[in-house]
């Protein structure tokens, strides 16, 4: 019979916290990063948009897609 005993250090409280926090961050981040792109894009007049291809109506789906999908 096998016996496993898993002693890694990822399941201790203090380490779960420490992955809780460095997640934290790393969502503040994305959701400055996407409004911050959100108003630069935003900023932009209808005939700057319409040059380089896009629309008002498609700043939000733009903003995301830079922020969450690389």
């Amino acid at each position: 019979m096998a016996f496993v005993q898993n002693t890694a250090a990822e399941f201790t409280l203090f380490a779960r916290l420490r992955a809780f926090a460095a997640q934290v961050g790393v969502n503040w981040a994305r959701s400055r990063e996407y409004k911050r792109t959100y108003a630069e894009l935003s900023r932009l007049t209808n005939r700057e948009l319409a040059d380089i291809g896009l629309r008002r109506c498609d700043i939000a789906e733009i903003a995301y897609k830079h922020v969450y999908h690389g």
